[in-house]
């Protein structure tokens, strides 16, 4: 119905029909009454608290509403909705979830201080997401009745494994405060969520993303023998617990028959070429060879047919030179660490482990 005359707040049609025009407001209510009569969700919550209380008021102000009228303003939104090419985020939290990993560590470290003073966002739904490595540390400088706080915001699952890390008496202490936070009022939670924020965005931004031990250990292990045990040695002259922490950080191909399931040979078999294969099984199954074990341990674990295929290749190949031996060994070490890495294999735990 096409409206021909506006005045004094009202519209007429061109059937003669006067209805009251409607604010931006009136027609949001008249909209979002509709779709909850279809049944639809709508994410109110992602208004503000103001917009949320304006929008309830409107709607209970409101009166019936003809047909036509309806009409007019569902197609009136269709059409605002159908001219919006782009839309951007609403503020600095959403702006900075759109560019996560996009931008340097010290700018996003900036940007959640900002975003933390300015209360503009719930501190909480960063903190959730947050590893139990890293919140382990911040609870165990915290109260007890802080720390039920904590677990009581994070889902079942992450409690658990941030409770796990704890001391036995601090696990016990902040479990227990959990049964005293049934009448924390909402504000409290809120500060609480805020201050722990702002001290997790003060923490110093780190150069790497392994450790020490990983890193040396990553190191050598692409290191050959050789540089590995001059390496090792000289890191028990200077730090014997740091030595032993990197030797548990280190896999070799001599380690196999330790540390790999015989069920899983076959598996890491597939992600090795066959000339590399036979290069360094050609090495291993020397009779003096000192990684003797280890060849025979693969061969033991996959077909018969395949292991004498791959003996009569052996025998043919002859002599293996030193230096390809280690390459083909690398990358069979290699294969492992990412299957290990992937998820689809786990070493065995050592009796120290």
């Amino acid at each position: 119905m096409q409206v021909i005359a506006q005045m004094n707040g009202e519209m007429v049609t061109e059937r003669g029909s006067v209805r009251p025009l409607l604010s931006a407001r009136q027609k949001a209510a008249v909209i979002v009454r509709l779709l909850s009569t279809e049944g639809m969700n709508i994410p109110l919550t992602d208004l503000s608290d103001d917009q949320q209380t304006l929008l309830t008021g409107q709607i209970a102000q409101m009166r019936p509403v003809d047909r036509d009228t309806l009409m007019e303003i569902v197609n009136e939104f269709c059409r605002e909705l159908e001219s919006v090419g782009l839309t951007f985020p609403k503020g600095l939290p959403e702006a900075l979830d759109m560019l996560d990993g996009q931008l340097s560590s010290s700018a996003t470290s900036r940007l959640r201080r900002m975003i933390v003073a300015s209360g503009s966002s719930d501190p909480w739904s960063r903190i959730s997401g947050l590893s139990a490595e890293i919140l382990t540390p911040v609870l165990l400088e915290e109260s007890p009745e802080v720390g039920a706080v904590v677990l009581s915001k994070l889902s079942v699952a992450k409690a658990a494994d941030v409770l796990g890390q704890l001391p036995g008496d601090k696990a016990r202490r902040i479990a227990y405060a959990v049964s005293l936070t049934g009448n924390v009022a909402p504000e409290t939670v809120q500060r609480i969520g805020m201050v722990l924020a702002q001290q997790l965005d003060a923490l110093p931004d780190k150069a790497f993303d392994t450790g020490p031990v990983e890193r040396v250990g990553a190191i050598l292990n692409q290191s050959n023998s050789s540089v590995r045990d001059s390496v090792l040695e000289g890191l028990e002259e200077e730090d014997q617990v740091f030595a032993d922490q990197v030797k548990k950080a280190i896999f070799t191909f001599a380690l196999i028959p330790a540390r790999i399931e015989a069920r899983d040979i076959p598996k890491v078999l597939r992600g090795v070429d066959q000339t590399v294969l036979i290069t360094a099984l050609g090495s291993a199954l020397q009779p003096d060879a000192p990684d003797l074990q280890v060849g025979e341990f693969i061969l033991a674990n996959i077909s018969q047919r395949l292991a004498a295929s791959l003996r009569e290749e052996i025998e043919q190949r002859g002599k293996v030179k030193d230096k390809d031996a280690e390459a083909a060994k690398s990358e069979i070490v290699n294969a492992i660490r990412t299957l290990e890495s992937a998820g689809e294999l786990t070493f065995i735990a050592t009796d120290e482990e």
